[in-house]
């Protein structure tokens, strides 16, 4: 019976030894750390950082459209590249200037009052990012708690990385079809603060990252 109930002892030591660990893995407020995260950046592509020379653009008047054709006005090419890129580019310039300049895959070009995600809502800088819906599902949130390294192995530039996790983001867009994956999410940056924004420090790819996930 003695022997029994050492056993019994020690069983019980061992399930409060798992309980306390995984309380450690996932937090106090059931927070879970996860790493080996791929994370990229987008941002809002700003008119006034291109010189190149204009191209027409065609499209949708208003945001309840798809594949429209009115002309939505000539903007440098490089913008227009851009906004085909990062999903939506502020004008500065001609009768839309103080608009947007949105597109998606599934609708092409159109003119909105916002920079949009794949929803329809406004995107939100520090807070706005994507993933695959069935890889973190929508209101997911989340915190970069550790930047990893760049694709070379070299560091990530500690401003950077402190802005980055300083912010608490939420999943609320999507990856355009193809350029998500198991462990890849997208932070949104708000708008560009240069010409050649994408050799900025601030545009950055964290491989390994760390993240601590909120409850699903």
């Amino acid at each position: 019976m003695a022997g029994r109930n050492r056993l019994v002892l020690v069983l019980a030591a061992v399930v409060l030894a798992l309980v306390a660990a995984s309380a450690i893995d996932r937090g106090d407020a059931g927070k879970e750390s996860s790493a080996g995260w791929y994370v990229t950046v987008y941002y809002t592509a700003v008119e006034a950082h291109y010189d190149d020379d204009p191209v027409p653009v065609t499209g949708c008047l208003v945001i309840d459209c798809e594949r429209g054709d009115d002309p939505l006005g000539r903007y440098p090419e490089g913008f227009v590249q851009a906004v085909e890129a990062e999903g939506t580019g502020r004008i500065v310039s001609g009768r839309h200037a103080g608009r947007y300049l949105n597109w998606s895959h599934d609708t092409g070009f159109w003119l909105d009052n916002a920079p949009r995600d794949s929803h329809g809502r406004p995107l939100e800088p520090f807070v706005s990012a994507a993933a695959d819906p069935n890889v973190l599902g929508a209101g997911r949130e989340l915190r970069i708690t550790g930047c990893g390294t760049a694709e070379d192995g070299s560091a990530i530039d500690a401003a950077v990385c402190d802005k980055l996790r300083s912010a608490s983001w939420r999943i609320m867009d999507e990856f355009t079809p193809g350029l998500g994956g198991d462990r890849h999410i997208d932070v949104y940056l708000g708008e560009e603060t240069g010409p050649d924004f994408t050799s900025d420090p601030m545009y950055s790819s964290l491989h390994n990252a760390t993240l601590e996930l909120g409850k699903p």
